[in-house]
């Protein structure tokens, strides 16, 4: 599908058809015949998702320079590299060059096609720092994307599947994207840092986007959650359900926490436990948190009580910052309501992290468009927790060019 590429763990090459590999030069092509083609040039690693996944959807040519250019090891990281050829393997026509070092990248995006995919994550970083891309770009593809991933399902850096599954796709149903089809399920768990986990990932395309109105978290209702463990004893999994409705019950009488614990080869390959809980408003506002123990061999070892506690907290925390779309997911709405219809949409979400922030400002280089910011204090309109932004902006109006018509 793409090009041919060579990844080792210490540098990537890009291998030409009918020699050997080779240093590139990446500059853009002239010629007298042929006009000069805008490539959106960055700089570092940071944020090499968001440009790549963005490049994809814009169709806009991306390189990316100095990458770690100062480290003792430079250039992409097996995990990045990883994240590349998933990109490869869900679109059609898709170039990528990168020099000898792997400090240089060239993305030139090719079409989105979905269907079947399988792919071994790398297990520096867990299933949900590729399935996070796979969620902004699922529903652009020509078929309907069907992506098996193998690896680690929680580790204490990214946001778990299971954190996924209870908070974007809510969101995803927000937007129009629905059915039966959609759907996040763990067929094997596995634990930092072996994995041996294994995620099966289905979602249906769309034409468009609809515009939301989501002003309104509302209050909760009911709190869920689901505590784990593999390869340690099973009652880790009750001392984890103890310790944090301990908490928990002084708030809110309905809660359920289920207990999953998987044997044998489902296991994976290191053992680990941990607890994902999420809280459902009566608007249907999904508000998620999660904790997960210590990777075997790295670091202090986690007291499930303690463990439960601290998940327990970290949700009054989220359930504090409120918005009707919860931290981990405010990228992923902010670009769904960029790639609407031509017409307003409105969320309203907590104090922005970070990575939203510059989220933003990839999504105005990449498609020319400014979200109006309102701060809202709380007391305004009888809004509880800390203080909120309401975003609004205009859709793009994007069309999946992608999708088959029937």
């Amino acid at each position: 599908m793409g090009c041919n590429v060579i990844f080792s763990p210490s540098r990537l090459l890009y291998v030409c058809p009918s020699r050997a590999p080779v240093a590139l030069s990446l500059g853009p092509a002239r010629s007298r015949n042929t006009c000069v083609v805008h490539i959106m040039e960055f700089e570092g690693c940071n944020c090499f998702r968001q440009r790549l996944v963005l490049s994809t959807l814009s169709g806009k040519r991306v390189k990316i320079r100095n990458i770690r250019s100062k480290d003792d090891n430079p250039g992409l990281r097996d995990f990045e590299a990883s994240f590349i050829r998933l990109l490869d393997k869900v679109t059609n026509g898709t170039r990528i060059e990168i020099n000898q070092t792997g400090t240089v990248l060239f993305y030139q995006p090719g079409l989105l096609y979905g269907g079947s995919v399988e792919h071994e994550c790398n297990v520096q970083r867990s299933m949900g720092y590729y399935l996070e891309a796979l969620l902004m770009l699922a529903p652009f593809m020509k078929t309907p994307l069907r992506a098996v991933l193998k690896g680690v399902t929680n580790d204490p850096t990214d946001p778990s599947v299971d954190l996924l599954k209870v908070t974007a796709i809510p969101v995803m149903k927000k937007f129009g994207i629905d059915g039966d089809g959609l759907e996040i399920k763990v067929l094997k768990r596995g634990m930092a840092p072996v994995g041996g986990g294994e995620v099966l990932f289905t979602c249906p395309v769309r034409r468009s986007m609809k515009p939301v109105h989501l002003t309104e978290p509302g209050k909760i209702k009911r709190i869920r959650g689901t505590a784990f463990s593999v390869r340690v004893s099973p009652q880790m999994a009750n001392r984890i359900v103890d310790s944090a409705r301990s908490i928990l019950n002084k708030f809110i009488p309905d809660i359920y926490i289920y207990t999953d614990h998987m044997k044998g080869a489902s296991s994976g390959k290191s053992p680990g436990f941990g607890l994902t809980l999420v809280a459902e408003t009566v608007n249907g506002t999904f508000l998620g948190a999660e904790v997960v123990s210590t990777p075997q061999g790295q670091g202090d070892p986690v007291l499930p009580e303690d463990l439960g506690r601290n998940c327990a907290k970290l949700l009054l925390e989220e359930i504090y910052r409120g918005g009707c779309v919860d931290s981990t997911n405010q990228s992923l709405a902010l670009l769904y309501m960029t790639l609407g219809q031509q017409d307003v949409s409105k969320t309203l979400l907590g104090p922005l992290s970070p990575y939203t922030i510059e989220f933003l400002r990839h999504i105005r280089d990449f498609f020319q468009i400014m979200f109006k910011i309102e701060q809202q204090k709380p007391g305004e309109d009888e809004q509880k927790g800390g203080e909120k932004v309401l975003m609004t902006c205009v859709g793009a109006g994007y069309s999946n060019i992608n999708k088959t018509i029937k």
